[in-house]
């Protein structure tokens, strides 16, 4: 290898050592753009601990899931802060956010509708939407960002389907 192939960095590794420029009569900072596969795996491993997302529902309780997607929902509007709306992170993030909106707007406020199994259906319900579509989006966020998710999530991404076109669940 020639010695010019050995010294050179690629641009965008340089990026982040920058910070700023100095001068005898002034400088100039500035923050490196975020790396979004970092943001990316930092939170699919938050969301791994978030057990609204995948405990069963017998196990759950109502308030604590409150709770629990109220905090997804500020860590998701943190991170959109520092990401691009248009990337593949930003898109889901800002899904995930709407899907948590929707959530606390069904669950706090009274319902308009009543099914046959009462209220608490409505909150199980809400619940099952959210996860569903989280699911989808860490599935998304995960194959784009090369991310590994732990099986904790597992029930709540898409379905495997085999040759004869039944879904499952990967069981390695």
């Amino acid at each position: 290898m020639s010695r010019s192939k050995r010294a050179m960095l690629k641009g965008k590794s340089l990026v982040k050592r920058l910070t700023g420029i100095s001068t005898p009569i002034g400088g100039l900072n500035w923050e490196p753009p975020p790396d979004e596969q970092d943001i990316a795996r930092k939170l699919i491993v938050f969301l791994e601990d978030r057990r609204a997302l995948y405990m069963p529902y017998d196990m759950e309780i109502g308030m604590y899931v409150v709770d629990s997607v109220q905090e997804i929902r500020d860590r998701l509007t943190q991170d959109l802060e520092t990401i691009s709306k248009s990337s593949v992170l930003g898109e889901s993030v800002v899904a995930m956010r709407a899907s948590c909106r929707k959530f606390l707007t069904q669950t706090q406020e009274p319902p308009k509708r009543i099914h046959h199994y009462g209220i608490e259906g409505l909150f199980w319900e809400a619940l099952g939407e959210l996860r569903a579509i989280f699911g989808l989006h860490i599935a998304r966020i995960a194959y784009s960002y090369k991310v590994d998710v732990e099986k904790t999530l597992e029930p709540i991404l898409p379905a495997e389907y085999d040759k004869d076109g039944c879904g499952s669940y990967r069981t390695t």
